[in-house]
């Protein structure tokens, strides 16, 4: 099962989506579930927007991130509502996500992002995208 989140231990992407657990049990759960090679990596949480900077290709692979559809469109700016939770990795491009009601988030090729179920957005696309995506 990949596993991977913060470098405080509160913020876990499983293969279904973003869990917030305790610090002990993050802990817990790394040595039962994946020993000595629990992997880290950099993520943060702005305006209800989960990004993961480069996730490495193991967790990649045990999501299925490559079998997802593909989306992608050129520098334009435009207004997206999600009706469901989208997670997606972006494979080429740079966005910065203006939420209704929240901080300005910019993601960029090799991020993994979840957008809540509900938000309200602008996409202002600089350089093209291209993404896999799934919705929950």
């Amino acid at each position: 099962m990949a596993i991977f989140g913060t470098v405080v231990g509160t913020s876990f992407l499983y293969p279904s989506g973003f869990k917030t657990v305790t610090k002990q049990s993050a802990f817990s759960l790394s040595r039962r579930t994946t020993g000595s090679s629990f992997r880290l990596n950099c993520s943060t949480e702005k305006s209800s927007i989960k990004i993961v900077k480069n996730p490495p290709e193991s967790t990649l692979s045990e999501l299925g991130v490559r079998s997802w559809p593909k989306w992608g469109c050129p520098p334009s700016k435009f207004p997206w509502t999600y009706s469901s939770r989208e997670t997606c990795y972006l494979l080429e491009g740079k966005v910065k996500v203006y939420p209704d009601d929240g901080e300005a988030v910019e993601i960029g090729a090799g991020d993994m992002v979840v957008f809540p179920k509900g938000m309200t957005c602008t996409w202002d696309v600089s350089q093209a995208v291209d993404k896999h995506y799934k919705f929950d």
